[in-house]
């Protein structure tokens, strides 16, 4: 295997195990996907879990769950990039809507952002409303905004809908943990959660 190769593997390893929403098994799948049309002997691969600690994640889960009891559909590793997770949000409304729950904006950060937040120490958060009114997508960024300052994160923001929210600095720390579901399930399950409480 040349040089490149390994460095590819080894960064991509690194990056799944470090996201912290992967299990050992499923770094291991994501591999054997990614690298398809290579040999290589994923026998070999050594996997482990991260151990961070939670810190800067649990603060952000707590800005997502009270997002949910603004009607904001908040959603942890939401597709790849920017566009899979504005597709993601609106299947959600969607599936939201057809179960008499109303959301009026979503938020979420992709893969991508992760990615980010791990080699640069800074979280994007993107924003908008279901009905494309922009006054509306300000209002839910400004009411996301406030969540994230509410868990004391500092945020660079200009205040349009034209760019996203960062978080900056902002350590990413998550640790994998198989008792909790993130991503859509898991924005479903907190909106819903917190629309009947």
């Amino acid at each position: 295997m040349d040089q490149d190769l390994v460095d590819e593997l080894e960064y991509m390893k690194d990056l799944l195990t470090k996201s912290g929403f992967f299990s050992v098994d499923d770094t291991l799948e994501i591999l054997e996907d990614q690298f398809i049309d290579e040999e290589i002997d994923f026998s070999e691969i050594e996997i482990s879990s991260n151990d961070f600690s939670n810190e800067n994640f649990s603060k952000l889960e707590n800005a997502f769950a009270g997002l949910a009891g603004e009607n904001i559909v908040a959603i942890h590793n939401c597709g790849y990039d920017i566009e899979e997770g504005v597709a993601d949000a609106f299947e959600l409304f969607v599936h939201l809507n057809n179960n008499k729950f109303m959301a009026e904006g979503f938020c979420f950060y992709t893969f991508e952002d992760v990615e980010e937040a791990i080699e640069e120490a800074k979280l994007k958060i993107t924003f908008g409303d279901f009905e494309n009114d922009e006054d509306k997508a300000l209002e839910i960024g400004k009411t996301v905004s406030e969540y994230l300052k509410d868990e004391n994160f500092e945020i660079v923001w200009d205040e349009t809908i034209n760019n996203q929210i960062e978080i900056n600095p902002f350590k990413w720390d998550k640790s994998y943990n198989d008792e909790k579901e993130y991503e859509i399930e898991g924005a479903y399950e907190v909106f819903i959660k917190n629309q009947v409480l």
